[in-house]
């Protein structure tokens, strides 16, 4: 009976494990209850981007009455400064400072940035709409200036945080560290997704203050509460004597490789493909399928669970050896069919199919990242993964951003000819601005899919890869 009961506790602490990835990331140096707290900053992150990308620009196109266009190139502001995140986390590398802090400095500023863009946000919102009365001139340069604000900040406090929290980790467990916080932001998206999506139930001008406001001051209190105590100061490690080595070396360490441009020519494409739809699938929602604001709005949630389970997925290929570019490509394919179901949906007048595609999305759009970011990670052995993945990431938010612009403006150019009736009787619905798009999102899918074939078949030629342990905790960071 005891034997039994050993071997049934024994079990349970396994299947524990198991079931808690993040289990075995604590150590001696980084307590659990530290990391997590560290992590809020993450939250805070993922919170702005709801309201950036999902809740924000339907209330502008849907209630506001805002062209789509204006709304994706406000909403594409924040990725402006996304390709300098590589230069960021190299100047807070090298910072010179007499109290010996090296991180502090850049995440309480990008904290502070991201604070006063959502602080303006909903007033310049409101100017520029037209409603208040006020020049509706100052109202855009107000959304914009709010709009780059929180992009800085949103870059600036994420790229310090995880170089932070890689100080802070022993060098065997860094990548689980950084994966730890990689899933906190997507934790952050669906519980912020699910509050907003409450808090707007019965949506009104003051109510919408009310909830950016509210998520300015929350962004404050949790990095603050991230931050505190976190970081030792170091004197030694910021002396402006101390030797630092220059960003071009290392990029000219990286570009030196001969296959890094077709990678990175399928991760803007794919990037593209993914990222156009982010400013028009709530509008779609709302405009063409009738749906709420709050229920527009769990799309983000919807997204985030299905990029939970692409990590998921992508863990257990990966494990067993699978090829990071055939994983990439298999994300596309799954894409394809979301943007196929997406498109669907009005047709067959499904909010079903509609919810199915934002999931889809979401599982194709984890599948890609996984894939694409661990062949950038091996494209930089030897050069140093930190250019790699900083190629990756540069590479990655120009691309969506250029696609978030395009996108709201092909959506507007065709709903203006189909309203003359110049695309024929067929095409005069509202559907069709958005059909036309997610059509160009396929082929782009399909473009990315040719440019990374031959890196598949190339890998498929080889030995393969050695399986080894790979699982959300060790997402690579």
């Amino acid at each position: 009976m005891k034997r039994g009961s050993a071997s049934l506790a024994r079990r349970w602490a396994e299947l524990g494990i198991s079931m808690l990835p993040f289990a075995d990331v604590a150590t001696k140096e980084l307590p659990l209850t530290q990391l997590l707290r560290l992590s809020l900053f993450q939250v805070s992150v993922g919170m702005a981007a709801v309201l950036l990308t999902g809740t924000l620009n339907r209330v502008m196109i849907a209630e506001l009455g805002m062209p789509a266009v204006l709304v994706a190139l406000m909403v594409a502001l924040p990725l402006v400064f996304a390709p300098l995140r590589a230069l960021i986390g190299f100047k807070s590398d090298t910072h010179v400072s007499a109290l010996g802090w090296r991180r502090v400095p850049f995440i309480w500023f990008g904290s502070l940035m991201q604070f006063g863009g959502l602080a303006i946000m909903p007033f310049a919102l409101l100017v520029m709409s037209g409603d208040s009365g006020a020049p509706v001139g100052l109202g855009m340069a107000a959304s914009a200036l709010a709009f780059l604000l929180v992009g800085a900040g949103m870059h600036t406090t994420q790229t310090a945080g995880l170089a932070l929290a890689t100080d802070l980790a022993t060098e065997e467990n860094r990548p689980r560290v950084v994966a730890l916080l990689y899933v906190m932001l997507l934790v952050g998206m669906l519980i912020s997704s699910i509050v907003i999506g409450l808090l707007l139930i019965d949506f009104s001008e003051l109510a919408l203050i009310r909830v950016v406001q509210g998520a300015a001051a929350l962004t404050i209190v949790l990095n603050i509460a991230a931050l505190w105590r976190q970081e030792a100061r170091a004197p030694q490690l910021t002396s402006p004597d101390r030797p630092r080595p220059t960003f071009a070396e290392a990029w000219a360490a990286f570009s030196a490789g001969g296959r890094q441009t077709r990678l990175l020519v399928a991760i803007g494409l794919g990037a593209a493909a993914f990222a156009m739809q982010d400013v028009l699938l709530e509008p779609y929602g709302g405009e063409v399928l009738g749906l709420s604001v709050a229920g527009t709005t769990v799309l983000t949630a919807l997204w985030a669970a299905g990029a939970l389970a692409g990590f998921g997925l992508a863990a257990k290929g990966l494990a067993s050896g699978f090829d990071p570019h055939r994983l990439a490509a298999y994300g596309m394919v799954v894409g394809v069919f979301a943007f196929a179901f997406v498109i669907m949906s009005d047709p067959l007048g499904s909010p079903f199919m509609f919810r199915a595609g934002a999931v889809l999305i979401g599982l194709g759009g984890g599948l890609f990242a996984v894939g694409t970011l661990t062949a950038a990670m091996e494209l930089g052995q030897g050069s140093g993964s930190g250019i790699a993945l900083g190629a990756w990431g540069a590479v990655q938010a120009t691309a969506a951003g250029l696609a978030i612009a395009v996108g709201g403006g092909i959506r507007d150019g065709v709903e203006a000819l189909a309203q003359t009736g110049v695309l024929g009787p067929g095409m005069t619905g509202p559907a069709v601005g958005y059909s036309v798009v997610y059509h160009i999102e396929i082929a782009l899918l399909f473009a990315a899919l040719v440019a990374i074939g031959p890196l598949a078949r190339h890998a498929g030629g080889r030995s393969g890869r050695t399986p080894g342990k790979f699982g959300i905790a060790e997402f690579p960071g």
